[in-house]
């Protein structure tokens, strides 16, 4: 049934079945990137770090730390060598990186959004074509010519959308995870910028 839908809308459907593998592949990279992400989170290590520095101590980090699931103790493991030189400079290329992870995939499910719904327009037009064509033609006596046409532009239509309006559901969550990520690396980095700054004072009024 699908397959007969899919030979009626005509050769388009070929490019709208691969923008729908690219966005599918993509959405299933990103779900078990989100899960590896979540499962991996560390509070207590990240509060304790946080503590650690907000009190004044030396932070006690290890080298796992540097390759830690959490973003935010990775953030703080390869900024805090450098408070005393470049914290700023540190912190906004740390934030950076781990922002780019949330980044990949967000550039081609907009890709997909903008393009499917092209691609089924670009079927309408063939199919209509096809459908003047018809009328134009020796086929006029048959309305199947007609009614081909006019069936492929419709399919390639309702194709197109449908991948586009599929692929808005997780391209806004993405979109929101990445900004809900950068607000935090952002908490984080003011935290760590305010409390290195203090023990700097503090130490310059002693």
């Amino acid at each position: 049934m699908l397959l007969d839908y899919f030979f009626k809308g005509g050769p388009i459907m070929w490019p709208i079945l691969i923008c729908s593998l690219i966005a599918m592949t993509t959405v299933v990279e990103r779900v078990m990137f989100i899960y590896k992400e979540r499962k991996g989170r560390n509070p207590g290590r990240r509060h304790e770090l946080m503590q650690q520095i907000e009190q004044g101590y030396e932070p006690e980090l290890t080298e796992p730390d540097l390759f830690n699931s959490d973003r935010v103790i990775r953030v703080l493991a390869h900024a805090m060598p450098h408070r005393n030189v470049a914290l700023t400079e540190s912190l906004q290329n740390s934030c950076a990186e781990q922002l780019e992870d949330y980044e990949r995939g967000v550039a081609v499910l907009d890709g997909v959004i903008t393009v499917a719904p092209l691609l089924g327009l670009l079927g309408t037009v063939t199919g209509m074509i096809k459908a003047f064509a018809s009328i134009g033609g020796e086929e006029l006596s048959s309305p199947a010519g007609i009614t081909g046409g006019i069936g492929e532009a419709l399919i390639a239509t309702a194709c197109g959308l449908t991948i586009a309006i599929l692929c808005l559901i997780p391209f806004n969550y993405l979109v929101r995870l990445q900004e809900k990520v950068r607000r935090e690396l952002e908490d984080a980095a003011t935290r760590l910028e305010i409390a290195v700054k203090g023990q700097a004072s503090a130490a310059t009024t002693i």
